[in-house]
């Protein structure tokens, strides 16, 4: 019985990821999901089954997607603290929740939100030790002289140690 409380409450049951990619397709379109959720799937030769294709292989992507379709088509409130942390497939909308209209989404907005997310990346790599590693832009001052002997038989030693000299 408690199972099919969570069923009723989760708006992905038994929806497929087909589903809710033609819809909010139909709804934005693919460069306006690219904007707002820089997946390439919806940039380069962007159509339902080639993204569908790389969805069902990538998990962050669909959970990404998912959240889309939860939190800006179907315009749900946001998950509180402990459903974030679960995948949307298994987020339990509180009782009483409904659906709403899918939200108003601009490119203006899309780039608003590009600049905020870069602005918390950065703000966090910098209070972290995960810096990325600085690269040399020099190169190695040593270089190999001497080509390998072609003539060489890489297996002689091994040969000769189990008794197969001369083959």
């Amino acid at each position: 019985m408690d199972n099919d409380i969570h069923y009723k409450n989760n708006p992905l049951h038994g929806v497929g990821l087909k589903e809710i990619l033609t819809k909010i397709v139909d709804e934005y379109g693919f460069e306006m999901l690219f904007a707002y959720l820089n997946i390439n799937c919806f940039k380069i030769n962007a159509s339902i089954d080639s993204s569908i294709k790389f969805l069902k292989k990538t998990d962050w992507a669909r959970e990404k997607v998912e959240a889309f379709y939860l939190y800006s088509f179907k315009n749900l409130p946001k998950a509180s603290a402990e459903q974030f942390l679960l995948p949307p497939r298994e987020r339990i909308i509180p009782e009483g929740e409904l659906t709403g209209m899918p939200a108003k989404l601009s490119f203006e907005n899309a780039e608003h939100l590009r600049a905020q997310r870069e602005a918390k990346f950065d703000e966090w790599n910098q209070k972290s030790k995960h810096r990325p590693a600085e690269r040399s832009t020099e190169r190695p001052t040593e270089r190999p002289t001497e080509r390998p002997n072609k003539d060489v038989d890489p297996w002689a030693k091994w040969k000769t140690k189990h008794g197969r000299k001369g083959e």
